[in-house]
């Protein structure tokens, strides 16, 4: 079967893609923001290139860069469109299915392609907030409706945005929620859990602001307890800059033992999976997500997860006072300080949690497993 994959590049999208590979199908990428080429997925047929119409041209990057109102006003007569470079790619390809990731990324620049190519089977993958939020689409509801009751087929990395496709107008078939860069192989990363709960001491958090984050509330939340997380080690990863500003603003390293990672310089998944493997504790909060995939990685390494829980998309994975503790107001300080002393002063709890998380939760993710499910969707297909 050909298959004409459409995405933007990214870590995501390469590890689902991995699954493909050696599975007898030939895969195509259809790169719909035109990046920079990359190494990564050697055995994929690689659509890029496709975007500029003068790639020699001299100023391009400058007025990109300094002139971006005059750039847009000139786009159309040194850029290619992305609807028409996609068409071309398929009617050269000829695909039996196309997949697109992330709908505001990757469907809607070809929807119209795929309206008047109908008979292609379609496939949509949701990623993170890609339904769920609203903020700064003006046209969301339109936009939802015009791409979900066109697409065949639906993945999601949480059950909460299959109602959402329903609500707005899906009625193709659901394949499932996934991880959206697949499975986990435990064969690599079981060897950096440590077993005995008791002699972690490292409290590691999802250091996202911006948009969608909310680490500094986090932070807040942490000032508060001076006293009582004098003895622990507190890392942050992913971190933005707003985060360390804050930080600094308010003396936090001279306070705590404190270490963070900046999101700029990038941290392989392995060595996040180290940090979640010593950690006591994680802690991720966030206004918009779907299934947080590091909410994931600190399950499977047995970190006792606090997590933020937009749309119910949190408690799919976790149980509160169970296997975790859900931040019900991301904006809650004083919530989030309470379930942070909670968890330190608990250790029963953690040990309970860490068996329930290893036995019952993290199996669920296990990389061979959701490998042979997915393919074995993809083989549906034909």
């Amino acid at each position: 079967m050909k298959i004409l994959l459409v995405s933007m590049p990214s870590l995501h999208f390469f590890r689902w893609t991995e699954q493909l590979e050696n599975s007898g199908h030939d895969v195509y990428w259809f790169d719909i923001v035109d990046g920079n080429p990359t190494n990564r997925l050697p055995w994929v047929n690689k659509i890029n290139g496709w975007r500029l119409k003068y790639p020699n041209l001299k100023g391009r990057y400058f007025i990109k860069n300094k002139l971006p109102f005059l750039y847009n006003a000139i786009s159309p007569y040194i850029e290619c469109n992305a609807a028409t470079e996609f068409e071309k790619t398929v009617l050269k390809i000829k695909p039996d299915l196309v997949h697109s990731f992330v709908l505001h990324i990757s469907c809607l620049p070809i929807l119209e392609v795929m309206k008047k190519h109908s008979k292609i089977k379609w496939v949509y993958s949701s990623w993170g907030s890609d339904l769920y939020n609203k903020k700064g689409k003006p046209n969301y509801e339109a936009n939802l409706k015009a791409v979900l009751s066109t697409v065949n087929y639906l993945f999601t990395d949480c059950e909460r945005d299959y109602s959402i496709a329903l609500k707005y107008g899906f009625k193709g078939t659901y394949l499932g929620s996934y991880p959206g860069g697949g499975g986990y192989d435990f064969s690599k990363s079981d060897q950096y859990i440590t077993k005995t709960i008791s002699k972690r001491n490292t409290i590691i958090i999802k250091g996202y602001q911006g948009k969608l984050g909310r680490c500094i509330s986090v932070l807040k939340a942490i000032m508060e307890l001076e006293k009582e997380l004098k003895t622990y080690k507190i890392v942050f990863f992913s971190t933005d800059t707003e985060v360390i500003q804050f930080a600094n603003q308010n003396k936090l390293e001279s306070i705590f033992d404190i270490t963070f990672h900046k999101k700029e310089v990038f941290l392989p998944q392995i060595e996040i999976l180290k940090l979640m493997g010593e950690s006591l504790v994680y802690i991720g909060n966030s206004s918009s997500d779907g299934m947080p995939n590091t909410l994931l990685e600190a399950i499977i390494m047995g970190a006792f997860p606090i997590q933020s829980n937009p749309g119910g998309a949190t408690e799919e994975v976790i149980v509160h006072s169970e296997n975790g503790f859900i931040i019900d107001n991301h904006r809650d300080e004083d919530e989030i300080k309470g379930h942070i002393l909670n968890a330190i002063s608990n250790p029963e709890l953690i040990e309970r949690a860490f068996i329930i998380n290893q036995k019952k939760v993290k199996p669920h993710f296990e990389i061979e497993k959701i490998k042979r499910e997915v393919l074995s969707i993809y083989k549906n297909f034909n």
